[in-house]
């Protein structure tokens, strides 16, 4: 039996380098003998990652890694895990902080830390994974939501091949966290905050108060459904200092071309859009809809538990299953249109006008399935062909 206590691991994340190292700092210094793990990917592009250990009075050693594959989470395995093991069977630190690189998105890199091994050793018997915290100045978080810079353009990338925006990095780190460490600023920016996640814990930095939250718990599995565009709890609607959040709901789908043609007006109509939503001419098919930095990405998740046969549920998890059953409708099943749009000085009214007009009119939902899948292919460019 193994009686080796775990070591608690916090795994801090967020663009705001200043916020991020602050509530580093906070998390060291109220704890017993903490110690922090960096990886440093300014020269990933070049095949190297600078792997940085500290404590509370400085930096206790660095030392270059070499980038496996191109790779961040390759590094995070290949590197950090055995160092975490390290640090636990060594007992001499109350807790480990995992700070991630500026870019990073802490989804994938909590899953390696959950799922690790090492030499035949789990590392979840050696460590838990105590909590995730996403640090912010909410006083740049309009701004940084509203434009569609690439992290590259910041050396805030991940790897050579990583495309995304600033944007859309901040918003997943802001999602997926179970706590929000945030500077003090303007109501807007923590109206915007509490919009996009509204079940995280928001603490103060500078108060005393990360510590006891980050240290709260976290649990892997749901923090993976969260973001799961299949099962999450999308935000409720909203309106406060000035930020408001619609939430757009129907239940016909939706013409192709005429959505298509819309997203010109759509994506840039909110500094923050998600949700699952579906097309006349894929109609087995659950779409995701994630959009941040008036740049989106629409991806398939699935295929909608309406289009499978009954003996084929059982291929998904409970919970898909229960929502389904749950919000079942008597012509189209579990097919629904949910999307979320949240920003400052939001046109609810216009977005939902637009929206509605890209839905199939009556004559177009009369005439049925067939024909609906002959409708023009306008996603092609962003989806796979049809079949």
């Amino acid at each position: 039996m193994n009686d080796q206590i775990k070591l608690p691991v916090v795994v801090v994340t967020g663009l705001h380098r200043a916020e991020r190292r602050r509530a580093v700092q906070e998390l060291l210094d109220g704890s017993v003998n903490g110690i922090v793990l960096h990886h440093d990917l300014r020269d990933a592009s070049t095949g190297t990652v600078h792997r940085e250990l500290r404590d509370a009075t400085g930096s206790c050693a660095a030392v270059d890694v070499v980038l496996t594959n191109d790779c961040p989470c390759c590094a995070l395995r290949e590197d950090l895990l055995p160092e975490l093991v390290r640090i636990a069977d060594a007992g001499q630190h109350g807790l480990a902080v995992v700070e991630l690189w500026g870019g990073s998105d802490p989804h994938p890199a909590v899953e390696v830390i959950a799922g690790g091994e090492v030499n035949g050793r789990r590392l979840d018997e050696l460590v838990e994974l105590a909590g995730v915290v996403t640090a912010v100045d909410p006083d740049r978080l309009l701004g940084e939501l509203s434009v569609p810079d690439d992290l590259s353009e910041h050396g805030e990338h991940t790897s050579s091949d990583d495309g995304r925006t600033r944007a859309e990095a901040l918003a997943h780190q802001i999602e997926y966290a179970t706590t929000i460490a945030v500077a003090r600023g303007r109501e807007a920016g923590l109206s915007m905050l509490r919009q996009l996640h509204p079940m995280a814990r928001r603490v103060l930095l500078g108060t005393g108060e990360l510590l006891r939250a980050a240290l709260g718990g976290f649990d892997v599995a749901a923090a993976r459904d969260r973001v799961n565009p299949a099962l999450a709890l999308l935000p409720q609607a909203h309106d406060e200092a000035g930020v408001a959040t619609l939430v757009w709901e129907r239940r016909r789908p939706l013409h192709p071309a005429r959505l298509y043609d819309a997203l010109e007006q759509l994506v840039p109509a909110a500094q923050r859009s998600r949700g699952r939503f579906w097309l006349a001419n894929r109609p087995e098919l659950m779409l995701a809809w994630d959009a941040a930095g008036a740049n989106l990405a629409v991806e398939e998740c699935g295929p909608w538990l309406a289009a499978l046969a009954d003996a084929d549920w059982d291929c998904y998890p409970p919970a898909r299953q229960a929502a389904a059953a749950l919000d079942w409708h008597p012509l189209h099943g579990d097919r629904i249109q949910q999307l979320i749009f949240t920003a400052e000085g939001l046109d609810a009214e216009g977005i939902t006008e637009l929206l509605d007009s890209c839905l199939l009119t009556d004559a177009e939902l009369t005439a049925g399935e067939q024909s609906w899948r002959t409708l023009p292919d306008a996603f092609e460019d962003l989806l796979e062909p049809v079949a």
